[in-house]
């Protein structure tokens, strides 16, 4: 997803966290062999090597780790510095590596065993950032900007995901509309790759054509009806007109139209993805086109003042760009009348300055011409003088 890189994401690309956790966890391992299995460790775990990141066991854990895309159930609570709690969860079902949590939290939950207590300060780079997190219905557990958050978290279980072919329709339709509310809630945040993220995992529950769901089920559950697949199919128009929205904010302007293509294949006249396609069209710099789809959008919601507002501009825009083109071939055409005519009087001076050079020349040819018979002529005089008197 390099294409798809958001400048303005607090959060990063930690793909390459395996050699880092197998480092940290040699090197715990070899501080862990005298200690008992529920004695406390003093000592953290600085898991990005730089201080942004760390982890104290207070309660060690017997079972497995989870991995990537696990589905495991935390008990946490984060505090801030003040000791403010502004989150705690119970029982709360994550899947690792989607993001359901803070992107430190989420780190660190890899390398825990189940059972494990223990502490992990997240700072405000891999928790909320320089925006923080304004929590309208309960303001006390704001976190305020560039603040660094410490959890202390359990993690009660973890296990594999069942596959999505053994998944009945209404739990894939719960986990993915669950991921396309993360990924809106991401998008509020203007963290556009995280967004493009929880999207894509959505669409994977989403969409019947992937995984069988319009197969039985393993547990014998009953195929969907009609009803319920078109259900899913206006869930997944959803996301992916949002998906076009975060895509073309990054300028991933191929994709986004990808994207917007899946809806109009099905919604022609989806109006939210025509002034999403027109949106995009115009930023590809295709103007002309970009009026088209939003004109007809602006005829199925006579009503929405946004894309009435886009439309004027864009009208505005085309009117001006016509101007200027039009400006541009004045003065091209001008250029080439000048040039024209100063090609046709080129020729002219031309032809005079040659006539000139060619009277100069016949000129000097008749004085060589006639100096030559005067010569002649004295000779022929002076040798008959001679015969004559000598």
């Amino acid at each position: 997803m390099d294409a798809e890189k958001s400048s303005s994401s607090s959060f990063e690309d930690l793909s390459n966290l395996n050699e880092q956790e197998r480092a940290e966890m040699n090197s715990s391992t070899g501080q862990q062999q005298d200690v008992t299995n529920n004695s406390p460790k003093e000592e953290y775990m600085d898991i990005l090597g730089n201080g942004t990141l760390l982890k104290k066991v207070l309660k060690e854990g017997q079972g497995e780790r989870p991995e990537g895309r696990d589905i495991a159930v935390i008990n946490y609570t984060g505090r801030l510095d003040d000791g403010t709690i502004v989150e705690e969860e119970r029982n709360a079902v994550v899947q690792i590596d989607d993001v359901e949590v803070v992107q430190g939290l989420d780190m660190a939950l890899k390398l825990m065993n189940v059972g494990e207590q223990a502490e992990v300060i997240v700072s405000s780079r891999f928790a909320y950032g320089e925006q923080g997190l304004k929590d309208e219905d309960r303001p006390d557990r704001s976190v305020p900007p560039n603040e660094k958050i410490t959890y202390t978290v359990e993690l009660v279980s973890t296990k594999e995901e069942s596959e999505l072919e053994t998944k009945a329709y209404a739990a894939r339709k719960d986990i993915g509309n669950k991921k396309r509310l993360r990924g809106n809630f991401w998008m509020k945040r203007q963290e556009y790759n995280l967004a493009i993220q929880s999207y894509r995992r959505a669409l994977e529950y989403l969409d019947e054509s992937e995984g069988g769901i319009t197969n039985p089920t393993e547990s014998g559950n009953l195929e969907p009806t009609n009803a319920e697949l078109q259900e899913l199919l206006e869930d997944r128009m959803k996301v992916y007109n949002n998906l076009a929205l975060a895509q073309l904010k990054i300028a991933a302007y191929d994709a986004a139209l990808k994207s917007v293509e899946h809806v109009l294949q099905c919604q022609p006249n989806n109006a939210k993805a025509l002034f999403r396609k027109g949106k995009i069209l115009d930023a590809k710099g295709d103007t002309k086109a970009a009026i088209s789809f939003l004109q007809k959008a602006a005829t199925i919601d006579e009503d929405d003042k946004l894309i009435q507002s886009e439309l004027s501009k864009l009208i505005v825009k085309s009117k001006r760009e016509a101007r200027n083109e039009k400006d541009l071939y004045q003065k091209m055409l001008g250029h080439a009348q000048k040039l024209e005519q100063k090609t046709k009087a080129t020729p002219a001076t031309h032809n005079r300055e040659t006539s000139k050079l060619c009277s100069f020349f016949q000129f000097k040819l008749w004085g060589y011409l006639m100096g030559s018979i005067l010569i002649g002529v004295a000779g022929v005089a002076i040798y008959r003088y001679n015969n004559r008197y000598f």
